[in-house]
């Protein structure tokens, strides 16, 4: 299994940005889609944005316009760009990495992010 690392996350006020990252532990270009999960206690884990191996991304409604999802293969991770963030972005945030080949899901510990209105 692909070992995940969060980091970045933190205390931010409305309208602030933060920037999260993944470090993998292997190559994320042998990795089909790695992205970024969050969920609020009490709430359902959803999806925020994902990226394939190709640079395909895609994003949560709520999300769009307002974060970039992006990859550094030769760094191995994945990065988060979130602008204009508001506390209902507040939420611990996971990263996610799925390969194909073996038909397997990873899991990062998670990173929380709080939105102070």
């Amino acid at each position: 299994q692909v070992q995940l690392v969060e980091s970045g996350g933190g205390l931010v006020q409305a309208g602030g940005s933060l920037r999260l990252s993944c470090a993998a532990s292997d190559s994320i270009s042998s990795i089909n889609s790695m992205g970024w999960y969050r969920q609020a206690p009490g709430k359902q884990r959803d999806m925020v944005a994902h990226i394939t191996s190709g640079g395909t991304t895609n994003y949560a409604d709520s999300v769009k316009g307002r974060f970039t999802i992006s990859r550094d293969n030769a760094k191995n991770t994945v990065y988060l760009q979130m602008n204009s963030l508001k506390p209902e972005d507040t939420s611990v945030y996971y990263c996610h990495a799925f390969q194909a080949y073996y038909a397997r899901h990873s899991w990062g510990k998670g990173t929380q992010v709080t939105v102070s209105s």
